[in-house]
Parts: structure tokens; C-alpha cells; sequence
């Protein structure tokens, strides 16, 4: 496992975007997204449209991941 951040695709509302997680990040927003029965693409879509304006799109799916896993 490294913690240096990965960039992947994703895309939100038809439009690319690249975002960088921990690839431990990574894969907890796979197994939540996969866990809600949405694809990771809508998931991030949700998280974007729901952020605070001055957050930007990585911390904002880490602070998702890291709120998600709290609560369970």
C-alpha cells in the first residue's frame, strides 16, 4: 500500500475530471459506492453537487469516506 496519492478519471454530470486519493481512499469509496448499489462516478457526483464551495473534490470524498466509516 503507498501513500502517495493516485490520480484516476472520473466522470461527473459528462464531464472528466481527475482526482488524487491514498489508494487506501481509493478503495474505501469503491466498496461504499459498490455497498449503496451505485457506480463510483455517481457516487462522486452526489459528494460534488453536496460539497462546500471552498472544499475541493478529493477532500471532500475523503471526508465522505472518513464520515461513512464512523458511522458504521
Amino acid at each position: 500500500m503507498t501513500a502517495r496519492p493516485v490520480k484516476r478519471s472520473l466522470t461527473l454530470s459528462g464531464h472528466r475530471t481527475s482526482v488524487s486519493l491514498e489508494e487506501t481512499f481509493w478503495q474505501a469509496f469503491r466498496d461504499i459506492a459498490a455497498a449503496r448499489g451505485m457506480a463510483i462516478n455517481a457516487l462522486a457526483a452526489e459528494i460534488d453537487a453536496n460539497r462546500p464551495a471552498d472544499a475541493g473534490l478529493a477532500s471532500a470524498i475523503r471526508v465522505y469516506v472518513l464520515n461513512t466509516l464512523r458511522r458504521d
